[in-house]
């Protein structure tokens, strides 16, 4: 299971969110770039950026910030927010993005989604986002009838790189992770999830690395390492030295 930094941009500034509401916004830097050096050197496989006004605006919106990073770390940065088309996919693809996140398209147009997953495969993310078990969409503005278990079950047969799974009532709250709901989705399907939303410390990180036997393959980390309830390279350690241990 690896650990994976969020960088959330609003008008080229890094900020938090608390519950995906963008008029409860925390800046904690406008050099989003920095803040990927700086994960970078704590030991980051995977950078998680997400265009927040790409994402409520339905169309990238941070490219220039987004371009920074790139040029700034080599590790790989997934990119999510925004994204409807196959020419957004294609031109941050082209621009070195590593897998681009893919949420509310999912919902609207399935069949769409799916032959963009056979076009670009393991590059395309899904962005399962959910309020109370409901599929929530348009940057969780909108929670649909859709339950997030059978929106996964859609895409089973598709050559997904993984989920992201997000519990939008934790996401930015520090409360923990949702646990229960995470099992449930990784144990119906067999697409690696990456669980999100909620983390607040050590202690959540090692609440989830026993679900790494299900297919729960990562948890996406923002508002703890910001705040400092969380040291990425201690919550990095800490996932390698168990993943050490069950090898032996």
């Amino acid at each position: 299971m690896i650990i994976i930094p969020a960088i959330d941009i609003q008008s080229g500034q890094c900020v938090r969110l608390l519950q995906g509401r963008k008029e409860e916004a925390t800046v904690f830097s406008d050099d989003p770039a920095a803040m990927a050096c700086r994960w970078a050197e704590a030991g980051a496989q995977l950078i998680h950026v997400v265009d927040l006004d790409g994402a409520f605006e339905k169309g990238p919106r941070n490219t220039v910030a987004i371009r920074a990073i790139l040029d700034s770390v080599d590790v790989a940065v997934q990119v999510g927010g925004g994204i409807r088309d196959e020419q957004t996919i294609q031109n941050y693809l082209d621009a070195g993005v590593a897998k681009v996140v893919i949420g509310t398209a999912a919902v609207r147009d399935p069949d769409r989604v799916r032959a963009i997953c056979s076009r670009f495969p393991d590059r395309i993310v899904l962005g399962i986002d959910a309020r109370n078990g409901m599929v929530a969409v348009e940057g969780w503005t909108e929670t649909t009838r859709i339950r997030a278990v059978d929106l996964a079950r859609r895409f089973e047969d598709c050559p997904v790189a993984a989920i992201n799974f997000t519990d939008i009532h934790r996401d930015g709250m520090q409360t923990g992770v949702n646990i229960e709901e995470t099992r449930r989705l990784a144990q119906s399907v067999s697409i690696p999830v990456v669980a999100s939303g909620g983390i607040s410390s050590l202690a959540d990180i090692h609440q989830l690395l026993p679900l790494g036997a299900l297919g729960v393959c990562g948890v996406i980390v923002g508002r703890a390492l910001y705040a400092g309830t969380l040291d990425l390279k201690q919550a990095i350690d800490s996932a390698n030295a168990y993943l050490a241990q069950r090898q032996l």
